[in-house]
C-alpha cells in the first residue's frame, strides 16, 4: 500500500514562524517523511534551511544564538522599506550552499507576491536565496526585492499559509502552520509592531476559507509573542512542539484513513 505523500504549508508571521523548527522536530520523531514543502516569508526560510539538509537541532541553535546584527542591515536613507536586505539573502545563499530550488531533495515552493501586477508568484527554480528574499520582504520594513522583472514582497501578503501550493504540488495531505496573530490583543509598541500587526490583520482574513483545503492544522501558541521580538526564540520553538504533540494523534489517523480509503476503493495497491 503507498503511503500518501506529506506536504507542508508553513505560514508568515515574523519571529513567531521559528515555531516551525518546534514542529518539524515533532514530525521527525514521529517518523513522518515530509515530501514536500510550501512557504511563505518566514516559512519560505525555515522551509528552506530544512530542504537543504539542515538539521533541526542546528535549525534551532543557529535562530536562538543568531544576532540581529548579523542578519538586519539598516538603509542609509529609507524609501521603500527600512531595512535592506542584502545581509540576510546572502546569509541564506551560504547557509543553503548557494543551491537551487530545483536541486533540493525535498521540494520546496517559495512563495512571493508581486506588488506591481498584485499578484502570487511561485518559485520552484532558481536561487534559493533570491526566492527566499523576496518571499521575507515584509512591505515597509524590508526593501522590495527585484527580481526577474518583478518588484517582490513578502507571500504572506497575498498567501499566508500556503496550503494551495502545497495540493499543487502533489500533496496526498496537506499539514499547515499557522503562526499568525489569531483573536488575542497583542501590545503595539512601535513602527515595526504597526506594520507587522495591520498586515497580518489583513492577511487574516484572507485566510479564513483557503484554511479548509488543509486535512490538518497546526496552530502554536504564540499570539502573545510579537512578531518582531527575536529574544525568546526558544519559547517560540517549544510553543511549536507543543502545539504539533498536540495534534500527533490527528496526524497519525489523516495519514491511516488516507491508506484505508486509497486501498479499498482500488485506487492504490
Amino acid at each position: 500500500m503507498r503511503r500518501p505523500r506529506i506536504g507542508l504549508a508553513l505560514g508568515a508571521g515574523g519571529a513567531r514562524g521559528f515555531a516551525h523548527i518546534g514542529v518539524l522536530q515533532v514530525l521527525e520523531k514521529m517518523g513522518i517523511e515530509i515530501d514536500m514543502i510550501a512557504g511563505s516569508s518566514m516559512g519560505s526560510l525555515v522551509g528552506s534551511f530544512y530542504c537543504s539538509g539542515m538539521d533541526t537541532r542546528y535549525m534551532e541553535s543557529l535562530a536562538i544564538n543568531l544576532k540581529r546584527r548579523h542578519w538586519i542591515d539598516f538603509t542609509v536613507v529609507p524609501k521603500m522599506g527600512f531595512v535592506n536586505g542584502t545581509r540576510i539573502m546572502e546569509m541564506v545563499r551560504f547557509l543553503t550552499k548557494d543551491m537551487n530550488l530545483e536541486d533540493l531533495k525535498i521540494p520546496l515552493a517559495v512563495v512571493t507576491t508581486d506588488i506591481e501586477k498584485g499578484e502570487r508568484v511561485v518559485f520552484r527554480e532558481g536561487p534559493i536565496y533570491h526566492a527566499v528574499r523576496g518571499s521575507i520582504s515584509i512591505p515597509g520594513i524590508f526593501m522590495p526585492h527585484r527580481y526577474q522583472g518583478r518588484v517582490l514582497v513578502d507571500g504572506g501578503v497575498i498567501d499566508r499559509v500556503p496550503i494551495n501550493v502545497a495540493r499543487e504540488m502533489g500533496a496526498d495531505i496537506v499539514i499547515a502552520v499557522d503562526v499568525g496573530l489569531y483573536d488575542r490583543e497583542t501590545e503595539v509598541k512601535g513602527i515595526f509592531d504597526v506594520i507587522f500587526q495591520s498586515i497580518e490583520i489583513m492577511e487574516r482574513e484572507i485566510l479564513r476559507t483557503r484554511m479548509l483545503n488543509a486535512d490538518v492544522i497546526i496552530r502554536p501558541d504564540v499570539g502573545h509573542i510579537s512578531s518582531t521580538a527575536f529574544t525568546n526564540i526558544d519559547e517560540v520553538i517549544a510553543h511549536g512542539r507543543d502545539a504539533a504533540e498536540r495534534v500527533a494523534d490527528l496526524i497519525q489517523r489523516t495519514i491511516e484513513e488516507w491508506q484505508g480509503g486509497a486501498y479499498t476503493d482500488g485506487t492504490e495497491a
